[in-house]
């Protein structure tokens, strides 16, 4: 299996991705819990990623100050990119999931892997064969376990999530090429911060005031910017070694993540074919071990 592998860093990648992967699973049913509680998307948006910097410079500060390694002015520039991008994808997903059901916003991001393997692949980059096997899988496993949904989808708000993971797609092909040069660790807090000016600068220009948020928001809000810390620290770490491509894989165990707290926390159901579809997503990435890295 891929987690079995002899390349100590790439298991140390398929291990940080995987716990990622766990931790953005929380992302679209946090969202929901807040939405209950009057938070519009936009300050949801910008006041998670503000408690998600705030916290991640904290830890820094306190017990890492070791990774906070001084970057030059081209590898500064590259974080800032990376990160108004990501900026600019969470805002398409939180007004995007905010029109749909949790698991049709699920299964819409996952499209972030074909968007992946379409940039790079237009850089030059070869895809092989097993990759192409691996993402079919992928998505037919993404196609059971979403079989189950009714109704029909907010259009707006599917073409919202489609662009977001266009947008996620492509800061996962700019992560890759920036963490050629810089250490995740030391690019992840700088990456973070300019998403962070990013979508706050989006609520600001809103005009409008801040919308009266419960205590429940609050602490739905606060869990996000926690989650949102861990995973992207974890995901930078793991997308330094496996790669653009194999992270993108293995971060669909998101889908799994978010379904099944869907099923515990919001009440939704998974059939018999959605959990088939779930063995077959798994299974597109266990099917790493019969590739090189």
């Amino acid at each position: 299996m891929a987690i079995l592998s002899t390349d100590p860093a790439r298991r140390r990648g398929i291990r940080n991705t995987a716990l990622s992967s766990f931790f953005l699973g929380w992302a679209p049913i946090l969202g929901k819990l807040a939405y209950s509680q009057g938070v519009t998307p936009f300050s949801l948006a910008a006041f998670r990623t503000l408690v998600a910097v705030l916290l991640l410079w904290t830890w820094y500060l306190l017990f890492r100050r070791d990774w906070l390694t001084p970057l030059r002015w081209g590898e500064l520039v590259g974080c800032i990119a990376v990160g108004a991008i990501n900026g600019i994808g969470s805002l398409l997903y939180y007004s995007g999931l905010s029109r749909l059901d949790a698991s049709l916003a699920s299964f819409l991001n996952t499209l972030y892997l074909l968007w992946v393997v379409l940039f790079l692949a237009a850089s030059g980059q070869p895809v092989g064969r097993t990759t192409l096997l691996r993402i079919a899988l992928a998505i037919g496993g993404v196609y059971l376990l979403t079989g189950g949904s009714k109704g029909e989808p907010n259009w707006l708000g599917a073409m919202l999530m489609v662009a977001s993971a266009a947008t996620f797609g492509w800061h996962l092909v700019m992560g890759q090429w920036l963490l050629a040069d810089v250490p995740s660790q030391a690019a992840t807090p700088y990456i973070l911060t300019a998403m962070a000016a990013t979508v706050g600068l989006a609520r600001a220009l809103q005009g409008r005031p801040v919308e009266p948020i419960p205590p429940g928001g609050w602490g739905a809000i606060v869990a996000l910017g926690a989650t949102t810390a861990i995973s992207r620290l974890l995901m930078f770490a793991g997308l330094r070694r496996l790669g653009g491509i194999e992270t993108a894989l293995v971060s669909l165990l998101e889908l799994v993540v978010s379904l099944g707290l869907a099923f515990l926390l919001l009440g939704e159901r998974m059939t018999p074919l959605q959990w088939g579809g779930g063995v077959v997503l798994v299974g597109s990435i266990l099917l790493g071990a019969r590739e090189r890295p």
